[in-house]
Protein backbone atom coordinates (compact mmCIF):
# COMPACT_ATOMS: atom_id res chain seq x y z
CA UNK A 1 0.00 0.00 0.00
CA UNK A 2 1.46 3.53 -0.93
CA UNK A 3 2.22 6.07 1.96
CA UNK A 4 -0.38 8.52 1.99
CA UNK A 5 0.81 12.44 1.49
CA UNK A 6 -1.67 13.65 3.45
CA UNK A 7 0.21 13.59 6.75
CA UNK A 8 1.49 16.32 8.89
CA UNK A 9 5.11 17.49 8.75
CA UNK A 10 7.79 19.42 10.25
CA UNK A 11 9.34 22.43 8.92
CA UNK A 12 13.52 23.12 9.56
CA UNK A 13 14.84 26.12 8.55
CA UNK A 14 18.06 25.84 7.91
CA UNK A 15 19.21 29.52 7.52
CA UNK A 16 22.38 29.90 4.98
CA UNK A 17 24.10 27.21 5.05
CA UNK A 18 26.99 25.38 2.78
CA UNK A 19 25.11 23.00 -0.13
CA UNK A 20 27.47 20.23 1.52
CA UNK A 21 26.27 20.64 4.51
CA UNK A 22 22.54 20.62 3.87
CA UNK A 23 23.12 17.45 1.59
CA UNK A 24 24.76 15.35 4.56
CA UNK A 25 22.23 17.14 6.48
CA UNK A 26 19.19 16.06 3.92
CA UNK A 27 20.70 12.60 3.41
CA UNK A 28 20.08 12.24 7.24
CA UNK A 29 17.33 13.64 7.56
CA UNK A 30 15.80 10.77 4.21
CA UNK A 31 17.13 7.63 6.59
CA UNK A 32 15.63 9.21 9.56
CA UNK A 33 12.18 9.76 8.08
CA UNK A 34 11.99 6.45 6.03
CA UNK A 35 13.29 4.31 9.29
CA UNK A 36 10.14 6.52 11.05
CA UNK A 37 12.38 7.99 14.03
CA UNK A 38 10.86 11.57 12.46
CA UNK A 39 8.48 12.55 10.78
CA UNK A 40 8.12 13.76 7.05
CA UNK A 41 9.87 17.19 7.05
CA UNK A 42 10.36 20.62 4.94
CA UNK A 43 13.96 21.90 4.73
CA UNK A 44 14.09 25.19 4.20
CA UNK A 45 18.05 26.51 3.34
CA UNK A 46 19.86 29.28 1.41
CA UNK A 47 22.92 28.38 -0.28
CA UNK A 48 25.96 30.06 -1.46
CA UNK A 49 26.49 30.11 -5.13
CA UNK A 50 26.95 26.16 -6.05
CA UNK A 51 26.10 24.23 -9.53
CA UNK A 52 24.64 20.74 -9.32
CA UNK A 53 24.52 18.26 -11.89
CA UNK A 54 21.12 16.24 -11.83
CA UNK A 55 20.89 12.67 -14.25
CA UNK A 56 21.31 14.07 -16.89
CA UNK A 57 23.87 15.65 -16.26
CA UNK A 58 24.52 18.99 -18.02
CA UNK A 59 28.13 19.93 -17.78
CA UNK A 60 27.50 20.68 -21.78
CA UNK A 61 25.15 23.52 -20.79
CA UNK A 62 27.80 25.40 -18.68
CA UNK A 63 29.03 28.95 -20.19
CA UNK A 64 32.19 28.83 -18.60
CA UNK A 65 34.74 26.06 -17.56
CA UNK A 66 34.51 24.30 -14.03
CA UNK A 67 38.00 25.63 -13.43
CA UNK A 68 36.62 29.62 -14.33
CA UNK A 69 33.39 28.60 -11.99
CA UNK A 70 35.38 27.55 -9.04
CA UNK A 71 37.84 30.14 -9.40
CA UNK A 72 34.86 33.22 -9.52
CA UNK A 73 33.84 30.97 -6.03
CA UNK A 74 31.33 28.49 -7.50
CA UNK A 75 31.02 24.83 -5.94
CA UNK A 76 29.86 22.22 -8.02
CA UNK A 77 28.42 18.96 -7.25
CA UNK A 78 26.85 15.92 -8.76
CA UNK A 79 23.60 14.65 -7.38
CA UNK A 80 20.70 12.41 -7.30
CA UNK A 81 17.69 14.66 -8.26
CA UNK A 82 16.48 14.23 -11.53
CA UNK A 83 17.44 16.73 -14.35
CA UNK A 84 19.70 18.78 -16.06
CA UNK A 85 21.91 21.67 -14.33
CA UNK A 86 20.87 24.14 -12.08
CA UNK A 87 22.13 27.47 -9.77
CA UNK A 88 21.81 27.49 -6.64
CA UNK A 89 22.70 31.23 -4.57
CA UNK A 90 21.90 33.97 -2.32
CA UNK A 91 18.81 35.61 -2.08
CA UNK A 92 17.32 31.87 -2.98
CA UNK A 93 14.97 29.93 -1.26
CA UNK A 94 15.56 26.07 -1.37
CA UNK A 95 13.36 23.46 -0.35
CA UNK A 96 13.89 20.26 0.03
CA UNK A 97 10.27 18.04 0.87
CA UNK A 98 11.32 14.92 3.08
CA UNK A 99 8.15 12.90 2.17
CA UNK A 100 6.70 9.53 1.65
CA UNK A 101 5.70 9.38 -1.20
CA UNK A 102 5.53 5.74 -2.36
CA UNK A 103 4.79 5.11 -6.04
CA UNK A 104 2.91 8.09 -6.81
CA UNK A 105 5.83 10.72 -7.80
CA UNK A 106 3.63 12.42 -10.55
CA UNK A 107 1.19 13.19 -8.59
CA UNK A 108 3.59 14.42 -5.48
CA UNK A 109 5.19 16.56 -8.66
CA UNK A 110 2.32 18.17 -9.35
CA UNK A 111 1.09 18.80 -6.05
CA UNK A 112 4.55 20.40 -4.96
CA UNK A 113 4.20 22.88 -8.38
CA UNK A 114 0.30 23.61 -7.10
CA UNK A 115 1.41 24.33 -3.62
CA UNK A 116 4.32 27.02 -5.14
CA UNK A 117 1.70 28.12 -7.86
CA UNK A 118 -0.69 28.73 -4.61
CA UNK A 119 1.67 30.96 -2.72
CA UNK A 120 3.14 32.56 -5.84
CA UNK A 121 -0.73 33.76 -6.53
CA UNK A 122 -1.14 35.40 -2.55
CA UNK A 123 1.73 37.34 -3.36
CA UNK A 124 -0.26 38.66 -6.86
CA UNK A 125 2.16 36.35 -9.16
CA UNK A 126 0.14 34.24 -11.60
CA UNK A 127 2.50 31.23 -12.73
CA UNK A 128 1.93 27.75 -14.15
CA UNK A 129 3.45 24.69 -13.34
CA UNK A 130 4.44 22.99 -16.58
CA UNK A 131 4.57 19.07 -16.36
CA UNK A 132 6.94 19.43 -20.03
CA UNK A 133 9.77 21.71 -18.66
CA UNK A 134 9.61 20.82 -14.72
CA UNK A 135 9.26 24.16 -12.47
CA UNK A 136 6.98 26.96 -11.94
CA UNK A 137 6.45 29.52 -15.02
CA UNK A 138 5.37 33.33 -15.38
CA UNK A 139 5.51 33.38 -19.12
CA UNK A 140 8.86 32.06 -20.59
CA UNK A 141 10.72 32.69 -17.64
CA UNK A 142 11.13 30.25 -14.82
CA UNK A 143 10.56 31.69 -11.16
CA UNK A 144 10.82 28.61 -9.48
CA UNK A 145 13.08 25.33 -10.46
CA UNK A 146 12.23 21.49 -9.37
CA UNK A 147 14.23 18.40 -9.49
CA UNK A 148 13.47 15.49 -7.34
CA UNK A 149 14.40 12.42 -6.04
CA UNK A 150 12.86 9.12 -4.66
CA UNK A 151 14.34 6.71 -2.77
CA UNK A 152 13.17 4.38 -0.32
CA UNK A 153 9.60 5.32 -1.03
CA UNK A 154 10.67 9.00 0.35
CA UNK A 155 11.11 12.02 -1.90
CA UNK A 156 14.53 14.48 -1.53
CA UNK A 157 16.20 17.13 -3.12
CA UNK A 158 13.12 19.65 -4.22
CA UNK A 159 12.42 23.19 -5.45
CA UNK A 160 14.17 26.72 -5.41
CA UNK A 161 12.22 29.76 -5.65
CA UNK A 162 14.88 33.12 -6.86
CA UNK A 163 13.22 35.80 -4.26
CA UNK A 164 16.01 38.55 -4.43
CA UNK A 165 18.42 36.21 -6.44
CA UNK A 166 20.91 37.72 -8.50
CA UNK A 167 19.67 36.80 -12.47
CA UNK A 168 23.28 37.16 -13.39
CA UNK A 169 24.90 34.32 -11.98
CA UNK A 170 22.34 32.11 -14.56
CA UNK A 171 24.59 33.12 -17.62
CA UNK A 172 26.88 30.85 -16.34
CA UNK A 173 25.07 27.92 -17.19
CA UNK A 174 21.57 26.59 -19.27
CA UNK A 175 19.29 26.14 -16.81
CA UNK A 176 18.08 22.97 -16.59
CA UNK A 177 19.49 22.90 -20.50
CA UNK A 178 16.33 24.48 -21.75
CA UNK A 179 17.99 27.15 -24.49
CA UNK A 180 15.58 29.64 -25.48
CA UNK A 181 14.45 30.08 -21.66
CA UNK A 182 14.62 32.86 -19.40
CA UNK A 183 14.63 33.20 -15.75
CA UNK A 184 13.25 35.81 -13.31
CA UNK A 185 12.99 36.47 -9.52
CA UNK A 186 9.71 37.71 -7.27
CA UNK A 187 11.79 40.89 -6.52
CA UNK A 188 11.84 41.63 -10.66
CA UNK A 189 8.04 40.28 -11.41
CA UNK A 190 7.16 42.80 -8.15
CA UNK A 191 9.39 45.64 -8.64
CA UNK A 192 10.65 45.60 -5.53
CA UNK A 193 12.97 43.75 -3.26
CA UNK A 194 10.96 40.93 -1.63
CA UNK A 195 12.29 39.54 1.39
CA UNK A 196 12.55 35.84 2.83
CA UNK A 197 10.61 36.16 5.79
CA UNK A 198 7.45 37.85 3.24
CA UNK A 199 7.73 34.21 1.44
CA UNK A 200 7.82 31.36 3.81
CA UNK A 201 5.40 31.79 6.04
CA UNK A 202 2.89 31.75 2.66
CA UNK A 203 4.70 28.52 0.95
CA UNK A 204 4.47 26.89 3.90
CA UNK A 205 0.55 27.30 4.63
CA UNK A 206 0.43 26.97 0.92
CA UNK A 207 2.61 23.17 0.97
CA UNK A 208 0.17 22.61 4.26
CA UNK A 209 -3.25 22.81 2.41
CA UNK A 210 -2.22 21.15 -1.19
CA UNK A 211 -0.86 18.02 0.66
CA UNK A 212 -3.06 18.10 3.74
CA UNK A 213 -5.86 17.77 1.11
CA UNK A 214 -4.23 14.49 -0.86
CA UNK A 215 -6.55 11.39 -0.43
CA UNK A 216 -4.84 7.98 -0.07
Amino acid sequence: MNEPLDEPFKVRDLGFMAYRDAWKLQLETHAAVVAREVPPTLLLVEHPPVITFGKKGGRQNLRESEEVLSAKGFELFDVERGGDVTYHGPGQLVGYPIFRVGRRVLRYLRTLEAAIVDSLTSLGIDSVGSPGYAGVWVGERKVVAIGVAVKRDVSFHGFAMNIHTDLGHFNTIVPCGLEGKGVTSLSELLGRRVEFDEVKPRLIEAMGRAFLKMAT
